[in-house]
C-alpha cells in the first residue's frame, strides 16, 4: 500500500443497561476498554464522553455516552482486529455493559 492509509471515524452511541452504574462503567472504561483497545496499532486514538444535556430544547440526550475512535486503515481494522482476540474480548464485555449500541463508520467531509 502506498502513502497512509485514510482515517476513518467509527462512532459509537449507547446507554447503559439497567442495573450498571456510570461509576463502574467509566472504571472499566479507564481500566479496561483503554488500555486494550488504545493498544492496537490501528486505533489512533479513542475517547468516550458521557453525555450532559442538550444545548437547544427540553429533555434529555438520546443516549449516554458516545465514543469516537480515529481508524487508520478501516479495512484492517475490521478483518484483522476486530475477529483478533483483543477486540472480541473488549466487545463481549462492553456488550454486557450497553444498551442496543450503534455502531457508525463516519468519513469526514473534505
Amino acid at each position: 500500500m502506498q502513502g497512509k492509509p485514510d482515517m476513518s471515524q467509527l462512532i459509537l452511541l449507547y446507554k447503559l443497561k439497567d442495573g450498571v452504574t456510570a461509576s463502574d462503567f467509566e472504571n472499566w472504561v479507564r481500566t479496561t476498554d483503554y488500555p486494550a483497545m488504545r493498544g492496537l496499532e490501528r486505533v489512533r486514538s479513542l475517547t468516550t464522553y458521557r453525555t450532559e444535556k442538550l444545548l437547544m430544547g427540553e429533555g434529555d440526550p438520546s443516549v449516554q455516552y458516545v465514543e469516537v475512535f480515529d481508524i487508520q486503515d478501516l479495512d484492517g481494522f475490521t478483518s484483522e482486529d476486530m475477529p483478533g482476540e483483543t477486540v472480541q474480548n473488549i466487545m463481549g464485555q462492553f456488550m454486557g455493559l450497553a444498551e442496543a449500541p450503534q455502531f457508525i463508520i463516519c468519513e469526514e467531509v473534505k
